[in-house]
């Protein structure tokens, strides 16, 4: 079963694009200076950051915000624990700042090994405490005093294994009973002798579960382990992690899987196509098997601005008045009234038949004509319909409507080369040649390129670093794997991920959890089901949003809003540059061949660079409006009416 499957009627290949729709500027977005900045620089060390450690750099989000007290939490350059008071009203003037915690300045002491520094990290355990990470290797949990400091509760180490306990970062925190929080944690894994080993290692991480008895914290204590309740392996640093209480599962999105450390990962096994042997049928025949046998198209087409034409293959001795074509506005039928080639040097192949068939774009019928060579020389002629587009301009995504439809028509590409249409002909001969001696007739044919539709403008290089290859990992709260989704392809299936739910945006326990990935040049959203939580439900599309986000050469996070819309930010690392928000507004109805798309400033240049977002829910805001929370070098800048 596909976990991810996408829906086809909910896809729409005849999206033409984003209209603008302004936002006033002045009126959404504010901006408030910081005396206390955060910054990137926060992290050192001996050992050089791996690819992945320097991607989840990129993206680590500074700033943690929390939807029922309107705070927020960031870590500033000194290692002070910065409380934020969000306006979630309209009587509110502005946002309130204030420091709740200096933590110690971490010290590199270690000459003997490197151990690389995270960045701190945050989480509400409830609306008036916070646990925090300094990045280094030690964890407080902090009450919010109201206009006062804080003092730690509890000090907390973790236990990781290796030569030094390495500096680990905090992701999510689950509440299973109200005296007991369970932190999800990751950390980069050291072997336990602390030696390098091979020149160029796999670079490993850990994600812990520990547990914090809420009912021992007390002012004054002693730093103490914390209680890990199970361990995992990857390769990988977590993307986005939550508890969904309904499946009683932890849910992980990473680059890779990941395992119990002492259970050796068992790749799929690929065999190479000399290995690929058919599966027999009852009464099959195996020698005789052409499984392994590409069938051409049954035609092959292209088109100009102002014309499309279509080839299809006929045996050449098909007579012209057994062939029967008629054009209407919006369809076409096309009969042929002779026998397919059946012989020992040419097996048969089907006829093509259509009747009535429904054309992509309407045709103007005075101008449309067809033509039939039979080419004497060839075992087949060809049937050629020349079409007048109706409506100048407009690009064809297939010749009949019905492909782009779940009625099972075939989906055939556009030959972009317009001298390359005739290999259609070529293509089923050698095609049937090869049905009688059984040699592998693949990538024959029918032109190669892109839909037209992009035609000049895809940049195959841009389009393939959109978004996140990840896998998606399950766990219980004991750390076993649940047992529904131990038969399926959970952590065999990787899929692109295109957008994870805004900071904010939802809450634990709620069951509205999407993920948008990437299908093609779309952006399909899942919705988890957790009546079916094995396969995750196609609801809606954002047509053309792998493309869009393509075009994106700075962007640092992208979010999305259920209902809302998808918000790409830029990171603003250019000097004086500024960063924007680029927002993907969802269609009203699926077959919607336009979206609307606004841009906003986040940074005029003066902040710096983006840092980190969430969002809060305004009191008393018609239908649950947001504000937008966004944290710069220099800058807080909120954002409203989106």
């Amino acid at each position: 079963m596909d976990v991810f499957s996408t829906n086809k009627s909910l896809l729409n290949p005849k999206f033409d694009g984003y209209k603008l729709e302004s936002i006033p500027q002045d009126q959404a977005v504010s901006r408030y200076k910081l005396s206390r900045k955060p910054t990137q620089a926060t992290t050192s060390g001996r050992l050089p950051l791996s690819f992945q450690e320097m991607h989840s750099r990129i993206t680590h989000n500074h700033l943690t915000v929390d939807n029922d007290s309107g705070n927020a939490i960031y870590v500033d350059e000194d290692f002070n624990v910065c409380l934020i008071g969000i306006p979630m009203s309209g009587d509110v003037p502005g946002p309130s700042f204030r420091v709740i915690y200096e933590m110690a300045t971490p010290m590199d002491t270690s000459s003997v090994v490197n151990i690389q520094r995270e960045y701190p990290s945050s989480a509400f355990l409830s609306s008036t405490v916070v646990a925090v990470t300094d990045g280094n290797g030690l964890l407080y949990v902090l009450p919010i005093k109201e206009g006062d400091v804080s003092e730690p509760i509890g000090t907390f180490t973790l236990r990781t294994g290796g030569a030094l306990d390495a500096p680990f970062r905090l992701h999510h925190i689950h509440r299973p009973s109200p005296t007991t929080a369970v932190l999800l944690l990751s950390s980069r894994f050291y072997s336990p002798d602390g030696k390098k080993g091979k020149k160029n290692p796999t670079v490993e991480f850990d994600l812990w579960a520990a547990k914090i008895d809420l009912l021992s914290l007390r002012s004054g204590s002693e730093p103490r382990e914390l209680d890990v309740l199970w361990h995992r392996r990857g390769q990988d640093v977590p993307i986005y992690t939550t508890f969904i209480n309904e499946v009683n599962s932890y849910f992980i999105v990473g680059g890779s899987i990941f395992s119990e450390p002492n259970v050796p990962t068992i790749k799929a096994y690929e065999p190479t196509p000399d290995e690929l042997a058919p599966i027999p049928r009852a009464g099959e025949n195996l020698d005789m098997s052409t499984d392994r046998l590409e069938k051409p198209q049954p035609y092959s087409w292209t088109q100009t601005s102002d014309s499309v034409t279509v080839a299809f293959p006929l045996p050449s001795n098909t007579p012209q008045d057994k062939i029967k074509v008629l054009f209407t506005v919006q369809t076409l039928t096309l009969h042929v009234d002779a026998e397919p080639l059946a012989s020992e040097e040419y097996p048969s192949v089907p006829l093509p038949h259509y009747s009535t068939t429904a054309l992509w774009d309407s045709v103007n019928t005075t101008s449309c004509f067809w033509t039939w060579d039979r080419e004497a020389e060839h075992a087949y002629g060809l049937l050629t319909l020349h079409m007048e587009k109706k409506n100048e301009g407009t690009r064809w995504m297939h010749v009949f409507a019905g492909s782009a439809t779940d009625k099972g028509d075939v989906d055939v590409p556009e030959t972009l080369d317009p001298s390359e249409l005739w290999h259609i002909r070529e293509s089923l001969e050698k095609y049937t040649a090869a049905l009688r001696t059984g040699e592998d007739a693949s990538g024959l044919g029918l032109g190669h390129g892109v839909p037209s539709l992009v035609e000049g403008e895809i940049d195959e290089e841009a389009d393939a670093s959109v978004g996140r290859r990840a896998w998606v990992t399950w766990v219980e709260p004991e750390g076993a794997t649940p047992g529904w989704c131990q038969t399926n392809s959970w952590e065999q299936e990787p899929v692109t991920v295109l957008s994870t739910p805004m900071p904010g945006s939802v809450s634990e326990g709620l069951p509205v959890l999407q993920l948008i990935l990437k299908q093609d040049l779309d952006g399909p959203v899942f919705s988890f089901d957790p009546t079916h939580p094995s396969a995750w439900k196609h609801t809606s599309t954002y047509s053309a949003l792998a493309f869009v986000l393509a075009s994106k050469q700075d962007t640092r996070f992208t979010y999305h809003l259920p209902t809302r819309g998808v918000l790409a930010f830029e990171g603003g690392s250019a000097r004086d540059r500024g960063a924007n928000v680029y927002i993907y507004r969802p269609v009203v109805n699926a077959k919607d061949t336009w979206s609307k798309q606004s841009v906003l400033q986040v940074d005029d240049g003066s902040g710096g660079a983006l840092l980190g977002v969430g969002c809060v829910k305004v009191r008393g805001g018609k239908d649950e409006e947001v504000l937008v929370v966004c944290l710069t070098e220099g800058d807080l800048v909120l954002i409203r009416g989106i």
